[in-house]
């Protein structure tokens, strides 16, 4: 099956926090706060898929404050922190949603993230992912973690979708 015919019936990206919407890197003040860099061409990009009618979800293993922060202002409703069974949550907002694994996707970069990348109908991965999971993703980014990749697949569905151009086409025509 093709790429675009997997990410037609795509209703639902979930997307891995820490080397996918971010670079990686784990930013630790002496008091233990921690930071994260967002792309606003990321965010954006979320923001044009959810209007095109896509469901976002963040799952993360970690928990942090910045990440909730981050997901109020782009408005992802489904926010999964401190996640130590990725496909188990994966698999219950899927339930909650009345969607099939077919029906999603999974943007994921390490191992932890393979069993939930296995069960959707498409799974993204990051260029500096351990090449165990890249071999193991339907499309791996051009773009960077926390670079421009959410981005990227973003388009990539809308695109496949036929919603691309109407996403753009306020700034295009305006």
């Amino acid at each position: 099956m093709s790429l675009a015919a997997r990410l037609r019936p795509i209703r639902l990206v979930a997307f891995d926090v820490d080397g996918v919407l971010t670079d990686g890197s784990l930013y630790l003040s002496d008091s233990g706060e921690e930071f994260k860099r967002f792309n606003s061409l990321d965010g954006h990009g979320l923001k044009m898929l959810q209007a095109s009618g896509v469901e976002l979800a963040i799952i993360t293993g970690r928990q942090s404050q910045c990440v909730t922060l981050r997901a109020a202002n782009l408005g992802v409703r489904h926010v999964r922190q401190g996640v130590e069974n990725k496909l188990a949550a994966m698999q219950a907002l899927l339930a909650d949603l009345h969607l099939t694994p077919q029906a999603a996707a999974f943007m994921g970069d390490d191992v932890i993230d393979l069993p939930t990348m296995r069960h959707v109908g498409v799974a993204f991965s990051v260029p500096g992912a351990p090449q165990l999971v890249r071999d193991r993703a339907h499309y791996v980014s051009q773009h960077a973690a926390g670079c421009g990749a959410v981005r990227e697949v973003c388009e990539l569905i809308m695109a496949a979708q036929g919603t691309l151009d109407a996403q753009l086409a306020p700034y295009l025509n305006g």
